[in-house]
């Protein structure tokens, strides 16, 4: 696994650097030499956040986690990425060790020019390929990523459909319908 560390608004220490690639390494039997992981700490404040997202094969697994202390936001950020993969290893099994997806999600960064008396403002736009997956593969997939909404291309139809976690823990699917 190909171990990227960035700190923003912060030096990393050496001591971090390795304590973080000890802690991914174990993840080295679940994950094939292909995969990427980028762990970003930021430090504001008082606070340190530390976000690992591991990426092979098109599949995204991430997590989060902000402390005090930036190697306990470590030890927190590695228990929910254990926990992930272990509340989904059967579904995950058979995709991490199967053929490699031969498409990833790209993400750009956009920043535009906003109108002042624009009521609405527009901080950040995504742009990233949205691949064919049955339902099924993209509630996982928002589960893997922790979000609460995931839009995807249906492996039937190839229209574009958004999954999304509700308030009560079931989940919903916002199809498109013709006038």
């Amino acid at each position: 696994m190909k171990i990227t560390i960035v700190g923003r608004k912060v030096n990393l220490r050496d001591n971090f650097k390795e304590l973080a690639r000890k802690k991914l390494a174990r993840f080295d039997r679940i994950f094939d030499e292909d995969a990427d992981a980028n762990v970003t700490v930021t430090v504001e404040r008082n606070r340190q956040t530390v976000e690992i997202t591991i990426n092979q094969r098109g599949r995204l697994y991430r997590a989060e986690a902000t402390d005090f202390e930036m190697n306990d936001a470590l030890d927190q950020v590695m228990s929910k990425l254990s926990r992930q993969i272990r509340k989904n290893k059967t579904k995950l099994e058979k995709e991490i060790h199967s053929q490699a997806l031969d498409q990833y999600v790209q993400e750009y960064l956009n920043t535009p020019d906003l109108e002042e008396d624009n009521e609405y403002q527009i901080v950040r736009i995504k742009k990233f390929f949205v691949k064919p997956l049955s339902v099924e593969e993209a509630i996982l997939q928002m589960n893997l990523l922790d979000h609460q909404f995931y839009m995807f291309r249906d492996q039937a139809s190839g229209e574009i459909h958004v999954v999304y976690r509700r308030k009560d823990g079931t989940y919903g699917l916002l199809e498109p319908e013709e006038e």
